[in-house]
């Protein structure tokens, strides 16, 4: 921050020195290319150099490829298309159920061979992650491109996956560069070509220009990552609010934000969480009270044992639906007078926004429900007291850390409460464990 009282010429020297800096930075974005298909071809060998497909329970309706091998995606097989069109594809598929513990087993070893480079290890999903070299260079006389493909060829070699790596000065052109050539490569998007690498692409290969935004952006004529480099600040406000300001900043490379740090203790980013929910898909349309009950019960227990977890309470909690006929869908949320993680706080709160909401009978059939918990505050963050002391909360609190003591011990099946007992087609179901943490939104 330039000193009070300094004049334009010194703040704009400060501003060059500091886009200086960032642009000495050394940010490298690793992806573990078709990680779930890779991580099961690693773990069984058998399953090496097949058509194979990580696929969700047809017999639960969850029959989507997930993820797919490289000669899977050889034969036209596409994540999110029904296995009976992937099979048709390719009539010798190898169809795997997935299994996360693998998975976040792999995500492990390959974040640990990253930390062996460099503390700044950024998680983003459980196949990506952003590291900052820049001091781990500035030491070693080694080049950025070097110490990339030597980060790709250990991790083939001792996890038996392959990565895509970008290589830039900021994260957003990072992650840019892992995509830009898959499998197993190693893309450098520097000053000097990021506008001939970069600027040519649809404005969809940006970070966090979905489709919605796409089209917003298509509408005023912007449909190349250049377009928007050079696009109107005041267009952009008018058409995406702040979140324009922000792409356009992405797209002329000026993201200035840090890689957080990765922390070995408790394998996790050190990050801010902004919300704990689960979703799913029933085994069959829930045309009644009772099964809905079981469902809502059942991903609540999760969401609120995550919460206990992380030492969160939260203050809303949010149900999603949607609709067995049209596959439409929608949200409703409610804000509690106090926070809470007591499962069955947060289970009857879902409960009420479902039934005022849903006629829950065959007349409007649902094929899957969403609860969320949001608004969060430490479990250590001081609350009001109420004037009316109530017992049976600190009973309830009581009761959830003895159920999780037992989950932790024998598994999340050792104990299940009588309401998820309503639908026998849950009963095997571990939604806490199948649980995928997904990447972090960066507003």
């Amino acid at each position: 921050m330039a000193a009070k009282g300094a004049g334009p010429a010194a703040c704009m020297l400060e501003d060059g020195l500091l886009e200086e800096r960032n642009r000495r930075r050394v940010i490298f974005h690793s992806d573990m290319n078709a990680f779930y298909a890779s991580a099961e071809q690693a773990e069984r060998p058998e399953l090496r150099g097949v058509p194979l497909v990580v696929g969700g329970h047809e017999e639960r309706r969850h029959g989507i490829v997930l993820a797919k091998s490289a000669q899977a995606k050889a034969a036209g097989v596409v994540t999110g298309e029904a296995l009976w069109q992937a099979r048709e594809k390719c009539p010798g598929l190898v169809v795997v159920t997935p299994r996360y513990d693998v998975y976040q087993k792999y995500s492990r070893l390959a974040r640990r061979i990253y930390y062996q480079y460099t503390d700044l290890v950024e998680p983003f999903g459980l196949d990506e992650a952003w590291l900052d070299l820049t001091g781990t260079l500035a030491l070693s006389s080694r080049s950025a491109l070097d110490v990339a493909r030597e980060i790709s060829q250990r991790v083939k070699d001792e996890l038996g996956c392959t990565v895509s790596i970008g290589v830039s000065w900021n994260k957003v052109f990072a992650k840019f560069g892992s995509d830009y050539r898959k499998p197993d490569a190693v893309t450098v998007v520097a000053p000097d070509n990021y506008r001939d690498i970069v600027w040519p692409a649809p404005v969809g290969d940006l970070l966090y220009v979905g489709s919605a935004t796409r089209a917003k952006l298509h509408s005023s004529g912007i449909d190349t990552v250049g377009d928007l480099a050079c696009a109107s600040p005041e267009l952009l406000r008018r058409r995406l609010g702040k979140v324009g300001g922000m792409l356009r900043t992405f797209a002329r490379g000026e993201d200035a934000t840090p890689v957080k740090p990765f922390d070995m203790a408790r394998n996790e980013v050190d990050r801010t969480v902004k919300s704990f929910g689960n979703g799913l898909t029933a085994p069959h349309d829930i045309a009644c009270e009772a099964d809905a009950r079981a469902l809502i019960w059942l991903l609540a227990e999760s969401v609120a044992q995550r919460l206990r977890e992380a030492r969160f309470r939260a203050r809303t909690v949010s149900v999603g639906v949607r609709d067995a006929a049209d596959l439409s869908g929608y949200g409703r949320q409610v804000t509690l007078p106090r926070a809470t993680n007591v499962t069955g706080h947060i289970a009857r709160a879902a409960w009420d926004l479902l039934v005022a909401n849903e006629p829950l009978d065959d007349t409007r059939p649902l094929r899957g429900l969403h609860v969320r918990a949001s608004n969060l505050e430490p479990v250590d963050a001081p609350q009001q007291l109420e004037l009316a002391f109530d017992p049976r909360r600190r009973a309830l609190e009581d009761l959830d850390e003895a159920v999780d003591e037992l989950r932790r011990r024998f598994g999340n099946t050792c104990i299940q409460r009588g309401t998820e007992l309503l639908d026998e087609s849950l009963l095997d179901l571990d939604v806490k464990r199948d649980n995928v943490v997904h990447p972090v939104g960066w507003f």
